[in-house]
């Protein structure tokens, strides 16, 4: 990147920032893509992992979000990435006899109907009414007087950082050129003029000054601190709202669908995950380590509290497999409570130069991609072509279905079990072939990790080889779920995965230990942040553990 002058330059790689290095590459631009940590290492990674219309913001009567989120839901089902994004079921229990039924009803019946007016809602079953009996059926874990009734509607769910290192692969394929563990420590400045960044490799150490005809600052709940370099003020803030999640085993929450509960603040939503259940969200202001929100022991007891409502075996502390805490990138200035401040996007141009995009919801990254590359796009002195991505399949995309109808017979080729097969289509898409091609060549990949025995032993070696995992880390939190989804947070895979990486990566047994030590050190962190009584204390825990690995 440093060797010729980009067109544009993207800082940050959470779902808008590679999003934006997507939309820019293949409009013909120039590209390039830097990332502090690991792809997706913040909020993108920390979400509720659904791609959704917001049904909660129809009762806020923000149609128009609700409309543009609803015909992303559908593109991504459809046409984008069939192969990461899934339907998924929820119930939505009634409590109050007669106006309830008619109220939540009207508002998901609109839902359903602004989805299918888009051409984008075909994919979904639409919603039902259900007896109690009925979704006492559907839903046995719940308590006979939690509800009167219900209401059964659809949405959808992807794994939220392997969508965002599939953006970034996707980027790269079209030309664009990324990198992780490249910090931006300054913006290069001619007058009053952005021309590019000064970008320290925190890896290999030195420093590179990139220069580009527009930069983009796509940094999420970093953006005031982005910003704060370039010494401009900005024309808003973004506020970082703190929402954790439960990961517990499938069967101790006996139902075939997600549930969706209304609480006083926000929503709560049951999300199926595999062998696992999600259970979030909170909503708290959040002003302390960006890079590591910690969630506090009262914070899961609010989750325990509000979910044990409605179920009738409840879930207590020794269920819980896995605990994550991210931050919304909130639009500050028009109201004190987060769950009331804007999901609505903002791109604004505070410098010649440099555009800023923020806020937002996961569902709408193309949105706003698209959003920023047009502002850059009006300090480029070029003819642009216009945006592309509606019509640009991810990676893994393309033949995904074709190789799911053929998957008894890639199984029989393979000599992996036919859910093997379908686990993997449904990571990888038709880039599965390219892990096969692994296993083809050493069959000892092929096997389950002995700890986590959801994942192969090839897809640790993948994530090191092809989606630039750099570290242990990125490898059990990110490309795989195991520190979440495993009541050893992983600590028990950490070294079967280092020796994995080791030969891929060039590492020595001296560099296995301390990736090995690090990411234990880490889980330590956060067991003992979890422990502590509110979020001052959980940060100092959490802060306990080196954010980074020496490289030796």
């Amino acid at each position: 990147m440093a060797e010729h002058e980009l067109d544009v330059l993207v800082v940050g790689a959470g779902v808008v920032g590679a999003g934006t290095a997507l939309d820019a590459v293949t409009r013909g631009l120039s590209t390039g893509l830097v990332e502090a940590r690991d792809w997706a290492s913040g909020t993108s990674s920390r979400s509720s992992k659904l791609i959704h219309g917001g049904l909660r913001y129809l009762e806020m009567l923000d149609f128009a979000l609700v409309r543009e989120a609803l015909k992303e839901r559908g593109l991504l089902l459809e046409r984008l990435a069939p192969h990461l994004v899934k339907p998924v079921p929820f119930l939505y229990p009634l409590q109050h006899k007669g106006w309830e039924r008619w109220y939540a009803g009207s508002g998901v019946a609109l839902y359903d109907a602004m989805s299918m007016a888009r051409g984008h809602g075909r994919g979904l079953p639409v919603h039902r009414h259900l007896t109690r009996r009925h979704a006492l059926r559907v839903a046995p874990c719940l308590k006979k007087d939690a509800l009167v009734g219900a209401l059964q509607y659809y949405d959808a769910q992807m794994d939220d950082a392997r969508f965002v290192a599939t953006l970034v692969r996707t980027a790269a394929s079209y030309g664009a050129k990324v990198a992780n563990r490249a910090r931006v420590t300054g913006f290069l400045r001619e007058g009053e003029r952005v021309v590019g960044a000064r970008v320290r490799d925190v890896e290999g150490g030195g420093e590179y000054e990139i220069r580009a005809r527009q930069v983009v600052n796509a940094t999420g709940v970093w953006t005031d601190d982005t910003q704060a370099m370039v010494g401009e003020r900005g024309q808003f803030h973004v506020r970082a709202s703190k929402g954790i999640h439960l990961v517990v085993p499938k069967d101790r929450i006996h139902s075939t669908t997600g549930l969706i509960l209304r609480t006083e603040k926000s929503v709560l939503f049951v999300i199926p995950w595999g062998r696992h259940w999600i259970v979030g969200t909170t909503d708290t202001d959040w002003d302390l380590d960006k890079a590591h929100p910690a969630a506090s022991s009262a914070d899961i007891d609010y989750l325990l509290e509000r979910v044990n409502s409605v179920l009738a075996v409840p879930l207590g502390r020794d269920d819980v497999e896995g605990v994550y805490a991210g931050l919304r990138p909130l639009l500050a200035g028009e109201s004190d409570a987060t769950s009331k401040l804007s999901r609505e996007h903002t791109v604004t141009h505070p410098a010649p130069g440099l555009v800023v995009v923020a806020g937002g919801k996961y569902t709408t990254y193309r949105v706003m991609a698209k959003d920023a590359v047009d502002e850059a796009v009006h300090g480029l002195d070029m003819r642009v072509a216009d945006c592309v991505t509606e019509e640009t399949p991810l990676l893994g995309a393309e033949g995904y279905q074709a190789l799911w109808n053929a998957r008894a017979r890639t199984a029989a080729r393979t000599g992996l079990h036919v859910v093997r097969v379908e686990h993997l289509l449904n990571r990888y898409g038709s880039l599965a072939e390219e892990v096969f091609g692994l296993i083809a060549a050493d069959p000892s990949l092929g096997e389950p990790l002995q700890a986590a025995d959801d994942y192969l032993r090839a897809e640790v070696v993948y994530a090191a080889s092809h989606e630039g995992a750099r570290h242990l880390d990125d490898v059990l939190t990110r490309r795989t779920r195991i520190s979440i989804e495993t009541f050893d947070r992983g600590t028990r895979s950490a070294r079967e995965a280092a020796e994995l990486m080791a030969p891929v990566l060039g590492w020595d047994e001296n560099q296995i230990e301390r990736e090995v030590e690090h990411y234990e050190k880490r889980v330590e962190a956060e067991r003992e942040s979890q422990l502590q009584p509110d979020d001052q204390t959980a940060d100092a825990a959490r802060l306990g553990a080196p954010d980074i690995v020496p490289l030796t």
